[in-house]
């Protein structure tokens, strides 16, 4: 992320400053080579479990198409459910994950070339009609892999314990909360974002 945002976000608010001179740059990278529906069956398989877990997940899925980094839309849904199942992803995420797959297929997910045409809130209306796609899937892609620049997941428990801890909330404040105090942030609530997660890293 840029040095203006930097700048904007300290001036406009001083206690998040004091965070950033804590944390330091924002290494924020986007995967923007990373495809729209590879990067949701990666969300997906994500979801409710810890980092560790999920990768073992994921990488199971991705031995079962030898030869690939990833498999394509077309084997995942050709993939008989048991197979996936087999691999550690659950009924629900299964279904989840071959649904993306048939929707990428259809077009409904869109390629790299058209998302990146998109409006935020287009790509949240047309990625949340896919199975297991919630509003926080579709945040976590425009930030990690489109790398748009003003996206605050006030939903995250992330951004919320992180916003509690820096902002001296004794419960972890409302999604509304945080939005109404993010307006200082714009454009630049994705960094403002990442540094809450950050803060969570600190020494207390």
């Amino acid at each position: 992320m840029t040095p203006a945002a930097l700048r904007h976000l300290s001036e406009s608010d001083r206690i998040l400053a004091g965070v950033i001179r804590r944390v330091g740059p924002c290494s924020l990278t986007p995967q923007r080579r990373r495809s729209p529906y590879e990067a949701l069956v990666r969300a997906v398989s994500y979801q409710q479990l810890n980092g560790k877990a999920a990768q073992t997940i994921l990488r199971r899925v991705c031995d079962l198409y030898p030869g690939r980094p990833f498999p394509t839309p077309r084997e995942l849904v050709d993939t008989p459910e048991e197979r996936l199942r087999g691999a550690g992803l659950s009924r629900a995420k299964t279904r989840a994950v071959k649904d993306i797959a048939e929707k990428t297929l259809q077009g409904v997910v869109p390629d790299r070339r058209t998302i990146s045409r998109m409006r935020d809130g287009e790509i949240v209306e047309r990625l949340t009609e896919v199975r297991g796609v919630g509003v926080w899937t579709v945040e976590m892609l425009l930030i990690f892999t489109l790398g748009r620049k003003d996206v605050l997941p006030a939903t995250d428990y992330g951004v919320r314990k992180g916003f509690a801890l820096t902002y001296g909330k004794q419960d972890l404040p409302a999604p509304l909360e945080i939005l109404e105090y993010g307006e200082r942030w714009r454009p630049h609530r994705s960094t403002a974002a990442w540094y809450l997660w950050r803060s969570l890293e600190l020494p207390q």
